[in-house]
């Protein structure tokens, strides 16, 4: 299987460090990542001046037959933002996944129509959503992956938005998202003709408002007070400030610097929202 989760670019560079965590020497990590490599545990793609490193999407720790390999997979999967998908059998990871699903059809069913603030976000928290005092996420939103969503503090997700965090989905503190919103952490590899699933994290930073109809894909990085504009389609870094409309997405302008205000998504005049 080759579905992948992106982890980092450049890993590479960055063995030595893993070495020193793992208790082993640089060759012997080296050696045993080429091995991953070979063996489609992970997966290397260059981006211009970048190589973007994934990890196989499907938690595969326990069929790894190389020993350092099987450890360093296992610290890289706990390293990144989304929740791997387990290996389905008769097991504990297969219940908790089921269970979690399930978990998340009622919401996306049933309890994202009802006019509760205080409902919503407790269904939410109770999936593994982490959701910061005074945000909110209106009526008729969709949630997938809950147990990887983060929502900082007095920030809004509009209605009929979708909020798809399974390879890891971040929203800073007072940030402003438009209603029919898309925020998609996941794809499929158009290469393959096995259509490969491949994921990674989108990252909203603190003060950012992302207008109605934008599409974030996977890669997506918002900079601190960066403004997507109205259906623009967003897949790479937006440095903080900045002003992107189009798609794909192109700096337009930039934004005041020295934000300072309460978005106050959940009042008394949101209450039915």
């Amino acid at each position: 299987m080759k579905h992948r989760m992106y982890h980092s670019n450049n890993l590479r560079q960055a063995l030595p460090a893993y070495a020193q965590r793992l208790g082993c020497s640089v060759e012997e990590l080296e050696s045993a990542y080429d091995w991953m490599l070979q063996n489609d545990v992970c997966f290397e793609r260059q981006i211009k001046d970048d190589m973007l490193c994934s990890i196989s999407y499907v938690n595969i720790e326990s069929r790894i037959e190389h020993p350092l390999a099987r450890r360093f997979y296992a610290m890289l999967g706990k390293e990144l933002q989304g929740a791997l998908v387990p290996l389905y059998g008769l097991n504990w990871p297969t219940l908790r996944d089921r269970m979690l699903r399930t978990w998340e059809q009622i919401y996306n069913i049933f309890i994202c129509k009802i006019p509760s603030h205080t409902l919503r976000l407790f269904w939410l928290r109770l999936g593994g959503a982490k959701i910061g005092k005074g945000s909110s996420v209106w009526r008729n939103t969709e949630v997938l992956g809950m147990d990887s969503l983060v929502i900082g503090e007095d920030s809004v997700v509009g209605w009929h938005c979708l909020l798809d965090a399974r390879g890891g989905l971040t929203i800073g503190d007072h940030v402003t998202i438009a209603s029919y919103v898309l925020l998609i952490a996941g794809g499929h590899d158009l290469e393959a003709p096995e259509f490969w699933a491949v994921g990674g994290p989108v990252k909203i930073g603190n003060y950012a408002w992302i207008c109605s109809r934008a599409l974030l894909s996977f890669g997506a990085d918002i900079g601190e007070g960066a403004v997507v504009t109205g259906q623009a389609v967003v897949a790479k870094r937006v440095e903080p400030y900045k002003i992107v409309g189009g798609s794909p997405a192109k700096p337009m302008g930039e934004r005041c610097r020295n934000l300072n205000y309460k978005v106050g998504g959940k009042g008394l005049f949101t209450l039915l929202h």
